[in-house]
């Protein structure tokens, strides 16, 4: 058998073993080792052993678990509660006020915590109910949470990017920076959407009532104070790693202390708070290790039969396509992985293809990890099967139907394709902010 085909074989019998729902570590894991066995018999056994003292040495994945905790001490203690009647305060007297607020509500979770699903629980949960009750469109806030949670995959910290960065062998630390200006320029674009939706038809997002706006100027202070807690908790953590006062590590260690601090100042850390976010933190924290462990095993073993050599040569020499087609055409197929696939799926499958064929094409690395993320962010919500609008669906009230859900974000999606367009034309948006950081 040529190595060409026990690379075909290897990505189908892995794709098969996940679509009859094998966890996805387990998936890549066994076909890598009973491919490695099969090729090289016993030697092979030196493949998964050297990805686990790789990735037992890969120092930057103690920034994994730090964040994580951080994110669950800031969720379970419900400060993310306190931003919420924050912006429903200062942001209600505006139309559309409180959709905006939610936007920058699921920024700061992303900050918090590194997840999308973090940042669709809090939404649906906290703001979807409050939105609705005072009349907003359905169909937009239903829109806006899922384009919010979206953010949590690519603004800092960003648990995908660590995992991008293992793969890729990439430093975390210019990944996260190269997400920040796309990160927020996205926020910005819903946000003006919202303005210029609810400028020409005001119902869409009517203002709060007069008595709730009546509120003394010591309250929205009192309120301020406290929604702005995760924003000094990210700033602390933050300032100094991106003046080079302490290393990434450090940084996500001074994170993770300063929201267990803040809880307890607070009163707010009890024992069941405490054991949710440890739990929850080991749990997620072991699965995007056992992913990285096989993803490793994976792309060693796929390399070594020259898979991704063999994929080159197809593309530029017996195709002739040229390094931007390809390119896109590995973006569209994001897109149509991400109607049955989440990112995490999606990236330790492809990854072993992409990311040495974007090296050998010539494109930086660090700028094909935030399109890569965009890209998933967008496939999160393309119907007919993408992973958002089924957390949606599971989340929102009765009243959201599955018809309204994909309604909601056909102009997100527009939205975040443009910005995609952006980052290709102009690489500097992602790139600027690492190479001027890492430059001092």
């Amino acid at each position: 058998m040529s190595y060409e085909m026990i690379a075909i074989f290897m990505f189908s019998t892995m794709m098969l073993m996940m679509l009859t729902g094998q966890r996805v570590f387990a998936a890549i894991g066994v076909v890598a080792a009973v491919t490695a066995l099969f090729l090289w018999g016993t030697g092979g056994s030196d493949i998964p052993f050297s990805a686990a003292i790789k990735l037992m040495k890969w120092y930057p994945l103690l920034t994994l678990p730090m964040f994580i905790f951080m994110g669950y001490v800031l969720s379970e203690s419900k400060i993310a509660d306190d931003l919420y009647k924050m912006f429903h305060v200062w942001m209600g007297p505006l139309n559309g006020g409180l959709a905006i607020g939610t936007i920058l509500l699921m920024v700061l979770v992303s900050a918090m915590n590194g997840l999308s699903v973090a940042g669709m629980a809090i939404g649906a949960t906290i703001a979807l109910p409050e939105l609705l009750r005072r009349g907003y469109d359905k169909i937009m806030v239903t829109g806006v949470i899922q384009a919010g949670s979206s953010l949590g995959i690519l603004v800092p910290p960003s648990v995908v990017l660590v995992l991008y960065a293992m793969i890729a062998r990439q430093p975390v630390g210019q990944l996260w920076l190269a997400g920040v200006i796309p990160g927020l320029m996205m926020a910005a674009f819903f946000i003006i959407y919202i303005v210029i939706r609810c400028k020409l038809n005001p119902k869409l997002g009517p203002v709060l009532p007069e008595e709730e706006r009546n509120v003394s100027l010591s309250e929205k202070l009192r309120l301020l104070r406290a929604g702005l807690l995760p924003f000094g908790i990210f700033a602390a953590m933050m300032i100094p790693f991106v003046n080079g006062w302490t290393s990434l590590v450090e940084s996500s260690a001074i994170g993770a202390m300063a929201a267990f601090t803040v809880a307890v100042v607070k009163g707010r850390m009890t024992k069941i708070v405490f054991e949710n976010s440890v739990r929850q933190t080991l749990l997620i924290s072991c699965m995007f290790m056992w992913i990285i462990l096989a993803a490793l095993g994976f792309g060693a073993v796929f390399d070594g039969v020259g898979a991704v050599r063999a994929i080159e040569n197809l593309f530029t020499e017996q195709l002739g396509l040229s390094p931007w087609t390809i390119l896109i055409l590995m973006q569209l197929s994001f897109i149509v992985m991400g109607t049955f696939l989440d990112d995490t799926a999606m990236l330790v499958i492809v990854a072993p293809l992409y990311v040495p064929l974007v090296g050998a094409l010539g494109f930086d690395l660090i700028w094909y990890g935030v399109l890569y993320t965009i890209t998933t962010q967008i496939a999160y919500m393309t119907p007919p099967f993408g992973y958002n609008l089924f957390l949606m669906r599971a989340m929102a009230p009765p009243e959201i139907g599955l018809t309204d859900i994909y309604r909601s974000i056909i102009p997100f999606v527009l939205v975040m394709v443009f910005a995609l367009a952006l980052v290709m034309i102009f690489p500097q948006i992602a790139l600027w902010l690492p190479e001027y950081v890492y430059s001092k």
